[in-house]
């Protein structure tokens, strides 16, 4: 009991009915409604990380950042349904792009740094992270090519744009799975890494959960996080405008964080337990996941359930954004080592981008 009543960010799970007692019961304004959403997904995330860090004990590193990508981006794939269904196909773009800067800058970013500030130097697999780089200008140059294809092949295009962009979609969703058999059995030694002797002796002091009770947090935080999410998104429209930020703006950006916090918490976390190859394959792999297999499933959903099938032409400022990010990405990624001041590096990017985003038109 004593241990319950300790300052925790479970505390901030009393937001959760807040939340949604204030949306379906008493209407309460969307500026509020906002806020509340966001902080509810905070401890809900907490959740969710932990589950996956237990799991990731019994699976090893490769697993356990592939489990957390996915969760964590169960609840945008969600939120990109819904907006699909609406014809938002802007909104749906955006939050690609988005999770994808976001998740390589930011995240990785903040990875970097706080395990940078309590280690001088930490090392992971430099094989298994150039795999990934790699990974990542594939899907970079799957999500470019119909943009180039828009912007420089003339009038007549325009009706076989979208018959490219689900031949595209085909290709990264055949590549995904097949980058799957190759991280997960016939070269899982890349992506395995070893556990520190820190992190071992950290990992000796909590309760170790078992397999069904790390699956059934993770299956019940991600349920709460789409459903706060889906509140999320219903409000931040109008919130953003009382707020006077652009629709691109919250697209990108605010979206993007908020719909990704699950994995913002978790890489940071074992970053800091000197857990790198899990640190990386969050961050890195939560990116990948959205290029090759969310903005696909989405271009195949748009065909059901879609006003109109949805393509893969993004602004060029997004095709700016996400090629850039790539690029330095792997630039920082691939030696094997990390340090503070990269973390700083990678942060300082996304803010030049946010700003960017941030002065653009609506």
């Amino acid at each position: 009991m004593n241990q319950f009543l300790k300052p925790s960010l479970n505390w901030l799970l009393i937001f959760v009915p807040i939340a949604i007692i204030g949306e379906y019961a008493f209407h309460i304004s969307p500026t509020t409604l906002f806020l509340f959403s966001c902080i509810s997904i905070i401890p809900l995330a907490g959740w969710l990380g932990k589950a996956t860090e237990h799991l990731a004990e019994k699976t090893g590193e490769g697993i356990g950042g592939l489990l957390n990508a996915t969760f964590g981006n169960a609840a945008e794939l969600i939120i990109a349904l819904m907006a699909l269904q609406a014809g938002l196909y802007d909104v749906v773009k955006a939050s690609i792009t988005g999770s994808i800067i976001g998740n390589i800058l930011l995240v990785l970013g903040a990875s970097f740094l706080a395990g940078g500030l309590k280690f001088k130097k930490q090392n992971f697999n430099a094989g298994g992270a150039r795999s990934l780089s790699t990974m990542l200008t594939l899907a970079s140059i799957g999500l470019i090519a119909p943009a180039v294809f828009h912007y420089f092949g003339g009038k007549d295009i325009a009706d076989r744009e979208a018959d490219l962009s689900l031949e595209i979609a085909i290709v990264l969703v055949i590549t995904y799975a097949l980058s799957l058999l190759f991280s997960l059995k016939t070269h899982k030694q890349l992506f395995v890494g070893e556990v520190s002797e820190i992190a071992e002796v950290s990992e000796g002091k909590h309760q170790h959960w078992s397999l069904t009770k790390s699956l059934s947090v993770l299956g019940i935080a991600t349920f709460f996080i789409a459903w706060m999410s889906e509140i999320l998104v219903g409000s931040v429209e109008v919130a953003a405008h009382s707020l006077g930020m652009t629709s691109i703006f919250v697209g990108v950006i605010v979206v993007a964080i908020i719909g990704n916090a699950a994995e913002h918490s978790t890489a940071i976390l074992v970053a800091m337990k000197n857990r790198m190859d899990l640190s990386l394959g969050i961050a890195i792999g939560s990116s990948i996941q959205v290029a090759v297999f969310v903005a696909p499933v989405l271009v195949f959903a748009s065909y059901v359930m879609g006003p109109k099938p949805m393509d893969l032409v993004f602004t060029p400022i997004e095709i700016l954004a996400i090629a850039l990010s790539a690029l330095i990405t792997e630039q920082l990624a691939s030696d094997g080592e990390s340090n503070w001041f990269e973390g700083v590096q990678l942060i300082s990017v996304y803010i030049i981008f946010a700003l960017v985003f941030y002065f653009l038109p609506g």
